[in-house]
């Protein structure tokens, strides 16, 4: 593929690289903070290889590095399906990330809720491979804050929650009145590279 997802492209710099040989599952965790902002990602990279192929019925098993099997069928939309062969590699990435910022304002603003998906494949020729990026955004208000428990309520365009906030520090920064920009992200991609040579 000639793009990739910035998340994903952060995910993998913050991973071994599993190329050239069948490795096992593969994990990677980043959390930030700092005053009134905050984040989280985490990563997740499987590997296996093609162990056959039913091309009539667009299929594929794949082993993992444990042995186990998994049978997936490749939908029409995936270009390439014939550049496929028997000891592939396939690797799967799965990233998801959740990023808090305060906005300090005086007033309930406006709340809202934006979502959205990009999606990415191969080129024609290429092996196959494909992700996909689903995001939403929300701005809430906060509407209560409540020092014993050390939660706070967030009301946002279609429903209302409490939320923890474990860090003194970040508790001391939110007030009612201010408002919380949330962005959510996951993404999952998928590549096939082609069998190691020996």
């Amino acid at each position: 593929m000639n793009k990739i997802s910035t998340l994903l492209a952060a995910a993998a710099l913050s991973m071994p690289l599993l190329s050239g040989a069948q490795q096992p599952p593969q994990a990677v965790a980043v959390t930030t903070s700092s005053p009134g902002k905050g984040s989280v990602a985490e990563a997740v990279q499987l590997q296996g290889k093609i162990k056959s192929i039913n091309k009539k019925a667009r299929s594929i098993v794949v082993e993992g590095a444990t042995g186990n099997a998994i049978l997936l069928i490749i939908g029409e939309e995936a270009r390439n399906f014939d550049q496929i062969r028997v000891g592939d590699l396939v690797t799967l990435t799965y990233v998801q990330a959740l990023a808090l910022e305060l906005r300090k304002v005086d007033n309930m603003g406006i709340r809202e809720r934006v979502e959205s998906e990009q999606t990415l494949r191969a080129q024609p020729g290429e092996k196959p491979a494909g992700a996909v990026e689903r995001s939403v955004r929300v701005i809430a208000n906060v509407v209560a804050v409540n020092p014993k428990a050390q939660t706070i309520t967030l009301r946002g365009p279609k429903r209302t929650i409490e939320l923890a906030v474990n860090d003194p520090a970040q508790f001391k920064e939110i007030k009612v009145g201010n408002q919380v920009e949330a962005l959510f992200t996951e993404a999952v991609a998928i590549e096939v590279s082609a069998a190691p040579r020996r």
